[in-house]
Order: C-alpha cells, then structure tokens, then sequence
C-alpha cells in the first residue's frame, strides 16, 4: 500500500488507538508477531501513522563503507531519504545493531521537510536529542554515535526486512505510540483499523466504570447481558 492509496479514514481511527489494542487486534485474527522489539520512542507527541518504504542494511565491509560512499547519489541510504514518499515511514533494517547510527539528525530533518510520517529503527540513531525535537515521530533502540559505515552498509530499498524482529513488507502499515511500534499488514489495515476502534470505544467505557469501582467480573470481558445494554447506553450518551 502506498501513502496515496492509504485511505485518510483509515489513517484517522489509527491515529486514535493504542499500540496494545492493535496487537489484541491482530491477536484475535491469528497474527502474534507484529509488536517491533526493543523499539522506544524519542520525545512526546501524537501517535505515528503510515506506510513502510524500507532500508536494509548489511555488516559494513572496510574497502567500500568509507566516507566517500556517501557523495554516489545510488548510495541507499542517502537515495532512500530523497525518495521516501510523503505520509510514509522510513523503516530501517539495522539487524538490531545499536554499535553504530543508522541515521542522523540531518537525515531525519530531511524526512521531516519532505512530509514523512516518521522513522523507525531496530539500531540507533546519532544526533539523538535533536531528533528527540523534530514534530516528525522517531523510534529507535538506543543511542548511538558512530557513523553508519562503521558498522551498516546499506544494500536496498523498499524490499522485504526485518525490524525489530517482526517482517515488514513494502506498504505495511506501520503505528507508533509511546509504547512503541506495530506493523498491520497492508490489506488487512482497513479491518483492523476499524476492530481496534471499535474496542477502544468499549475500552474506554470499561475505564470509566473501573474507575467508579465497579467489578472486571462479567465487564471485561462482558459475559453479563446486562454490561452490553449498558454499553450500548453509555455509548448511546457520549455520542461514540
């Protein structure tokens, strides 16, 4: 799926839900592995949304990772960059290898100016506070100094990789928070968007009840027929 074909509905209710009720979500559909592993974000702000245009990286090799590779405009990483569409993410693959950055704050900013959705890593990232600043989302594992080429060469774009230890596939989806990061398959995002907006309507009545004392026993789950007709009044009242 690309950033054009990503319906703005579809992208409006994921900007609406958690992390936690995308992975019960896909749960509930049979898929387990879709939560990025060890993935922070840095800074606050509203959640990331968008499709995945990829970056793999393989071990650095000595005779072609030097500074020079970087002024070959095919260089992948540096391509990536100015090819990444609007509205999508930018995921790298860094083989959850935080020894070296596998982008930079002038990097990011360029992702940020071109109308990206964000950047995601399973490595680090250098320039971490001023990426920590931008408006434009950011996730990595940790901090990290040292140049790309000391340890990552870039191989591909837009292919098949790894993140996180989840597979992420061109068109993916991809929805940050600030518990992390999640990949729905591209033709399934239109239904799960729509599950998880649906649960967290209810979710949300769930906590209002909880908070007045109310018993988890026959609410969540809602095994008492009377907490559905409870649920359809409340939701019924607060116009949802």
């Amino acid at each position: 799926m690309t950033a054009s074909e990503f319906s703005q509905q579809t992208r409006d209710k994921l900007m609406q839900v958690s992390t936690a009720t995308l992975t019960t979500a896909l749960f509930r559909i049979g898929l387990r592995n879709v939560f990025l592993q060890g993935v922070q974000r840095l800074g606050d702000g509203p959640n990331m949304v968008g499709p995945a245009y990829t970056l793999r990286y393989i071990p650095a090799r000595e005779d072609l990772d030097v500074l020079d590779s970087f002024a070959n405009r095919e260089n992948p990483q540096r391509k990536g960059v100015e090819e990444c569409p609007a509205g999508s993410v930018f995921v790298i693959d860094s083989r959850g290898d935080a020894s070296a950055a596998s982008a930079g704050g002038i990097l990011a900013t360029r992702l940020q100016m071109r109308g990206c959705a964000g950047i995601v890593t399973d490595g680090g990232f250098r320039d971490s506070p001023e990426i920590a600043a931008l408006a434009m989302p950011a996730y990595h594992t940790r901090p990290s100094a040292p140049t790309n080429l000391t340890k990552h060469h870039a191989v591909a774009l837009n292919d098949p990789i790894a993140c996180g230890g989840v597979a992420v596939f061109p068109g993916d989806i991809l929805v940050g928070d600030a518990e992390g990061v999640v990949c729905i398959p591209a033709h399934l995002a239109d239904q799960i968007a729509n599950d998880a907006h649906e649960m967290t309507v209810f979710e949300d009545f769930v906590l209002e009840r909880v908070q007045a004392g109310q018993s988890i026993f026959g609410l969540y789950p809602p095994t008492d027929p009377a907490t559905k007709e409870a649920f359809k009044d409340w939701r019924a009242k607060a116009g949802r």
